[in-house]
């Protein structure tokens, strides 16, 4: 029998199951395939085990042979995450009757809350850019956008001017897994867009990015790379110490909402997010401002 080409077998069936099924990014689901052929490796050599006879030690043996190679909590949860999925799928499937994953607890991980700025602060960025040039109105509205938007960097660089419904309000967004999201866009974002605009049809443009919303010089789509620096040059212009992406921003604009009284609900209908898990972080921070801002009042000194 030729163990690597069953394992083979069950792991392309489930790749079709992820790629058909899930619609999960390309992403995630070369990540769970790789964690996948490490196990299979793991197992293989070890073991000499198929799928339908692997065991709860067996894996719980893997994930401490990844903690002795030094692997994080969060890379060792996600591998989890993706082996559970796997064995679900047997099982789902009928080709293993019970998932020797099931029981398995992932590793506990410290919830680091994510470092947002002040309004002076995008205020401050937002001002340091230079709108002498197209690039400049161009900076000027990613920004507006990110900001008031709440969007990940690959949804910025993926907008289309089909996107853009400014009549409504609203932009069209399509996040993970391909899925598309209406989110509201703000009138001063709607003005920088509109402004960016008026300079793009002067610009380069090629032909297979006409309808890409934010160009590079070079009249093609921005990269992800490019979107970072403009974001890293004017927290730098604006005398902001700390380190801030495009992601920073996206923080920002959920901690301002929940600070506001935003329902969570609705900031995670915002930001895309599949779990309301994902979307709670903003109440702890939300919650961690207020300790601060009372520790600091000073008529107060309060422990929360």
């Amino acid at each position: 029998m030729d163990t690597q080409k069953e394992w083979s077998d069950y792991i392309e069936d489930y790749l079709v199951h992820l790629t058909l099924e899930k619609n999960l990014s390309e992403n995630t689901t070369m990540a769970y395939i790789r964690d996948l052929y490490l196990l299979e490796a793991f197992i293989s050599e070890q073991y000499d085990l198929l799928p339908d006879a692997v065991e709860a030690a067996h894996i719980e043996a893997f994930l401490a042979d990844l903690y002795d190679k030094k692997h994080s909590r969060a890379s060792m949860a996600r591998t989890l995450s993706g082996i559970k999925s796997f064995f679900n799928y047997l099982t789902d499937n009928e080709m293993i009757a019970v998932s020797p994953a099931s029981l398995i607890e992932s590793p506990k991980l410290s919830r680091k809350l994510p470092a947002v700025l002040s309004l002076d602060e995008i205020r401050r960025m937002l001002e340091s850019i230079d709108l002498s040039t197209p690039q400049g109105h161009r900076n000027r509205a990613m920004i507006e956008t990110l900001y008031s938007c709440g969007l990940r960097v690959s949804e910025l660089i993926g907008l289309r001017l089909s996107d853009l419904f400014f009549d409504d309000g609203f932009l069209r967004v399509t996040g993970k897994g391909d899925k598309q999201r209406l989110v509201p866009v703000s009138g001063e974002a709607v003005r920088r867009i509109t402004l960016y605009l008026d300079q793009r049809k002067h610009l380069p443009q090629d032909r297979k990015c006409k309808e890409i919303l934010f160009l590079n010089n070079r009249g093609r789509q921005l990269s992800r790379v490019m979107a970072f620096l403009v974001i890293k040059k004017a927290a730098e212009a604006a005398g902001i110490e700390q380190e801030v992406s495009p992601h920073t921003l996206r923080h920002s604009f959920a901690t301002h909402l929940v600070q506001g009284g935003a329902d969570i609900r609705v900031v995670q209908e915002m930001l895309g997010h599949e779990s309301i898990a994902t979307t709670e972080i903003y109440t702890h921070l939300n919650r961690e401002y207020l300790r601060q801002t009372l520790q600091n009042h000073p008529l107060t000194n309060y422990e929360l």
